[in-house]
């Protein structure tokens, strides 16, 4: 589950980074890409390590808001399940030509 929210959190960081602050931004990548603790971060920032918590909780917070109202790693996912899909059938040889359009239009559509 924590991995889970970890890989969420970084698909959700990839997609928004450009939409939080630069402090916001340090503190997600240092503790969801650079893996450090709450307490390596508060001492490289001389604050407490309650405060980069809820730094931190508060950006996660803000990330699954953007993400209810603009869906993109949602529609990512689809993307990739479509395509996924169109890569094993064409592997195999199971479309037909109108199949095919039809999983290329659904890319199209997000």
């Amino acid at each position: 589950m924590l991995l889970e929210k970890t890989t969420r959190m970084n698909f959700l960081f990839d997609f928004y980074e450009a939409l939080l602050t630069d402090k916001q931004r340090s503190y997600m990548q240092l503790y969801y890409l650079d893996d450090l603790s709450l307490g390596e971060i508060a001492e490289s920032y001389g604050i407490s390590r309650q405060a980069v918590y809820d730094n931190i909780r508060r950006t996660e917070a803000m990330l699954e808001e953007y993400e209810i109202k603009l869906a993109l790693f949602h529609k990512f996912k689809k993307r990739q399940r479509v395509t996924d899909q169109l890569i094993k059938s064409l592997s195999a040889a199971q479309l037909t030509n109108e199949e095919i359009i039809s999983l290329v239009e659904q890319l199209k559509q997000d």
